[in-house]
């Protein structure tokens, strides 16, 4: 499943600025899936989830 995102579609957040810190880089090239990696090992195993998995994690991150 990580080899069907689009290579060039990784992003980092903001908040992580440009000094290769502790981050995650998140894909959203297939429809309906999110992929997660850690920013620093690219080659490391993506983790995937569906839009209203990825949804939820945000909302129990911000408290709603």
């Amino acid at each position: 499943m990580t080899s069907e995102f689009a290579a060039n579609g990784w992003q980092k957040p903001q908040l992580c600025g440009d000094d290769g810190g502790n981050c995650v880089e998140i894909n959203r090239s297939l429809p309906g899936l999110v992929g997660v990696r850690d920013s620093k090992l690219t080659a490391s195993p993506t983790l995937v989830f569906t839009e209203a998995e990825w949804s939820a994690l945000l909302r129990s991150e911000h408290g709603a």
